[in-house]
């Protein structure tokens, strides 16, 4: 059966190939009693106006701005049953983009490249957002029907089949959603309800109106739609801080309350993911404390600090993240800014963690889709950092405290980079992002002018992974890397560790010396170009120096301390 909320029109009524046949009123909701066979084209018509798509279509294989298309997800054959789901505690993540991850871009191409996931050692998939937006290609925040699987990527039934090859081979999904705003292009809401509001804004546009519940609903619902009928493991919740709700229950405490619920009755582990700027624990204490009750969010700050020590930047948003100290207080705190004042923002900013949160709850990464794709370049750390640079990036982040995640490509050190791109069909839409794009890199200090084109297709292929890069080479030699610290993280009880009062850090901003106590184990990092001695009567469990007791400049290594040191 078919139902509309549109509070906003007098008549409302459903096209086929068939004609017009008009919905019966029942409040604010409109109801056709006639259901639609799946496969049937049909598109809403309100006030007689131009037909557009159902917001709750699952289906638009002709774009956002035509038909929807009716679509079963109870159809689909699962293989899945067996799947007992997986705890993120202990999880490592790998984050991918469906259009660039393999050369055809599809659900089904990614299917082909999972045997290297499950080989490397990855417990989550983590898809960018794959909802339905104008254009062929871009990130995926544009997305304005969110219900929708993009079609250029195989649409909703390639969807299900690539989570259910994911479960297949052991590997969880966790599939990233934008609640906060809505694509410029495409966006037919405003024209059934009160879906934005102009009382608060985003940095991408007018803000979702979370004080009206039937918007509420439709986000709860669409978060049950991914993690219900198309059996995924978890959500990736988008800047969850231009989530402004005037709501007495915040919108994401609802969320995880019926995530929770959920959970129960599906029988596996539900996760969610905020990204947040807030560096506030607020969103992952427990709700039975005052909290919102999610799984647990990213840490920027870890990223800032490491990328810092890799590469003396110090502009911009890494301002503040000069020195090993930095580093040495995001890895044992959470949180660099807790309080303290942010030299970018202008302002204190965050709030402590409490040590009683484990520290699996931060998502912790030295390389992402915004870290790199927001560069003026979109440069990964293989553009400005060595062989050694990026072993030690990958070991502490690996043997770090937090649940770690990977951007495809990492793991072998793509030369590939990861830039903006779009597709928006609208020339002045298009030039408007890029003019937008630019005003910020100027903020960050960077050139401006050297962003490519995101409209141009070549900034698109210029970002697919070359899959050829991991047949030799030091290319060869950090994927090795990965895949060892992956096995080693899961065969050293210390390294999985979430109590914050196990870990201490020293360091040494003369020399570039780096260690990151985890209880008798240690990871200790030489960032100088000088050798130095590692700790003596310790046991070597992995190291990139080539020197017997010493850390060679840039290099690592994990070893275990005496009980009594």
């Amino acid at each position: 059966m078919l139902e509309v909320w549109a509070p906003l029109a007098t008549t409302v009524a459903v096209r086929t190939t068939q004609g017009d046949r008009a919905l019966r009123r029942h409040g604010d909701n409109w109801i056709d009693d006639v259901p639609l066979a799946p496969g049937t084209d049909y598109a809403i018509v309100l006030d007689g106006g131009h037909p557009v798509p159902d917001p709750r279509s699952l289906w638009q294989p002709d774009g956002v701005h035509q038909a929807s298309r009716v679509f079963d997800p109870s159809a689909f054959d699962w293989t899945d049953s067996a799947w007992p789901g997986r705890e993120l505690a202990g999880g490592v993540i790998y984050e991918l983009h469906i259009g660039t991850f393999t050369p055809p871009g599809t659900l089904d191409g990614a299917i082909e490249r999972l045997d290297h996931l499950v080989d490397l050692g990855i417990d989550y998939v983590e898809l960018l957002p794959v909802n339905a937006f104008n254009g062929t290609h871009n990130w995926g925040y544009d997305g304005v029907l969110w219900y929708a699987v993009h079609e250029i990527y195989g649409g909703p039934a390639a969807y299900q089949r690539f989570v259910d090859a994911c479960h297949a081979r052991g590997l969880a999904v966790i599939q990233d959603v934008v609640y906060n705003h809505l694509g410029p292009s495409g966006n037919y809401l405003p024209l059934f309800g009160p879906y934005v509001t102009d009382a608060y804004s985003t940095s991408w546009g007018e803000a979702v109106n979370l004080a009206e519940p039937e918007v509420r609903r439709y986000i709860l619902d669409n978060a049950q739609l991914w993690m219900r009928d198309y059996h995924v493991d978890g959500l990736r919740l988008d800047a969850v801080h231009a989530l402004v709700d005037p709501s007495e229950k915040h919108l994401l405490e609802q969320l995880a309350e019926e995530t929770d619920a959920l959970s129960l009755t599906v029988g596996r582990p539900l996760a969610l993911i905020a990204e947040s700027d807030l560096n506030d624990p607020k969103l992952i204490t427990p709700r039975e404390v005052g909290g919102f009750g999610l799984t647990a969010q990213w840490n920027d700050d870890y990223h800032h600090a490491l990328h810092s020590a890799l590469t003396g930047e110090t502009t911009g948003l890494y301002e503040d993240f000069a020195g090993l100290a930095a580093l040495a207080k995001t890895t044992t705190t959470g949180f660099f800014h807790d309080g303290t004042y942010s030299t970018f923002r202008g302002r204190g900013h965050g709030h402590p963690i409490n040590a009683t949160i484990p520290t699996w709850r931060l998502v912790a990464f030295s390389q992402d889709h915004d870290q790199i794709g927001n560069r003026a370049v979109g440069d990964r750390l293989t553009a400005s950092c060595n062989l050694g640079q990026l072993s030690i990036a990958a070991v502490l982040t690996l043997a770090g405290p937090f649940t770690p995640m990977l951007f495809m490509g990492e793991e072998w050190g793509a030369s590939t980079p990861w830039q903006f791109f779009t597709s928006h069909p609208e020339p002045e839409l298009a030039t408007a992002v890029a003019a937008g794009r630019h005003r910020e890199f100027a903020r960050m200090g960077w050139d401006a002018d050297a962003i490519p084109n995101p409209q141009d297709q070549a900034t698109f292929q210029r970002s697919k992974l070359d899959w050829s890069e991991l047949d030799g080479g030091e290319h060869a030699t950090l994927l090795d890397l990965y895949r060892r610290l992956i096995r080693v993280r899961r065969s050293v009880p210390e390294l999985t560790d979430a109590r914050f009062g196990s870990l201490r850090a020293e360091f040494d901003d003369e020399t570039g010396w780096f260690r990151l106590d985890r209880g008798h184990v240690s990871v200790v990092a030489n960032f100088g170009e000088e050798d130095c001695a590692l700790p003596a009567h310790t046991e070597l469990i992995l190291t990139t120096s080539g020197t017997p007791g010493r850390l060679e400049g840039q290099s690592v290594a994990i070893i275990r301390r005496p009980k009594t040191a």
